[in-house]
């Protein structure tokens, strides 16, 4: 199975390499990023390469023609593109639909899994959401995630690639640093409490999110890369078994000396961008194709505790 992951140097596309490399379940694996991603070993050869995903040119270095699967991560996340609007655009949708006319040009359609976003909905704290919901977002973000799930189904359809879109929950707690996606704090109110430092929380104590484990994420990647995709038939998005969890609960896994680091800091801008995001969805279809559920809280610290605090710790010199 030859691989291309784009986004490749993004901590998601990082974890999903280390993963196919420990399993040794590629003959060739391309990291193609904005940057050049580090050098991986693996049991595989491994091209990595610096790659604009609107550059066709650049996208043929990506996706070598003979690749089978390529996973794409590659995204303007949302507070930035709810920022710049045309830099949303032109990596959101205009660089899927360059990911599209590059599998549309291979010998053999690939597979596609490409991580949409639960922000391609709204309904806000009160809903619950069915697998059949209509996609009607509130940010610019989650419209061009549903919009690039539209193209990706319609080419699916044609037989251009054989698409699955997962629509990724809030992924926690994320290591490294904070970065421009509005549910970042999301991460940081545990993240940061847990390196010794202060951190602001934007929204209420009772503010609600869908949320999944970067293992958990991983895991669903990888099943998408090699499930039957004829139960999919036409609609090739799923909406995977995350976890709905309040900021109190997600608080309450701290000690008290950890907890006194999250300071109260209401912030308009990110919550009328989260704000919007549905808390809760059913995600029946979704586990009878195999997707694994997200457990509690403490599964979600545990992972964290026991994957990425001591890199966090290391990359930020504490």
């Amino acid at each position: 199975m030859r691989v291309t992951i784009l986004g490749g140097g993004g901590f998601l596309g990082r974890k999903l390499a280390r993963r196919l490399a420990a399993e040794g379940a590629a003959t060739h694996l391309t990291l193609a990023d904005m940057a050049e991603p580090p050098p991986l070993d693996a049991p595989f050869p491994v091209t990595c390469v610096a790659a604009d995903v609107t550059d066709a040119a650049a996208l043929e270095r990506a996706i070598p023609d003979g690749t089978d699967v390529v996973v794409h991560l590659a995204a303007v996340v949302s507070a930035a593109a709810e920022a710049d609007y045309d830099l949303g655009l032109a990596v959101n949708l205009r660089g899927t639909l360059a990911v599209i006319e590059r599998c549309r040009g291979l010998a053999r359609p690939p597979r596609v899994v490409f991580t949409s976003s639960v922000a391609s909905f709204g309904g806000g704290q009160d809903a619950m959401l069915p697998d059949d919901a209509r996609q009607l977002p509130a940010n610019s973000y989650g419209a061009q995630k549903a919009a690039a799930e539209l193209l990706l189904q319609d080419a699916s359809r044609r037989g251009m690639l054989d698409a699955v879109s997962i629509r990724l929950p809030t992924v926690i707690i994320r290591p490294g640093r904070p970065n421009k996606a509005a549910s970042s704090f999301v991460s940081a109110i545990l993240r940061e409490p847990l390196l010794g430092l202060e951190t602001p929380l934007p929204v209420a104590e009772e503010f609600r999110v869908w949320v999944c484990s970067p293992r958990l994420a991983v895991e669903w990647l990888r099943h998408a890369m090699t499930m039957d995709t004829a139960p999919l038939g036409l609609d090739r998005g799923v909406n995977p078994p995350g976890l709905c969890v309040s900021v109190r609960e997600m608080l309450g896994v701290l000690s008290p000396a950890q907890r006194a680091l999250v300071r109260p800091a209401p912030d308009a801008g990110v919550q009328a961008i989260v704000g919007g995001w549905p808390a809760a969805f059913a995600a029946t279809r979704a586990r009878a194709l195999g997707f694994a559920p997200q457990p509690g809280m403490d599964a979600i610290l545990a992972t964290f505790l026991e994957d990425d605090l001591a890199a966090t710790r290391a990359e930020r010199g504490l």
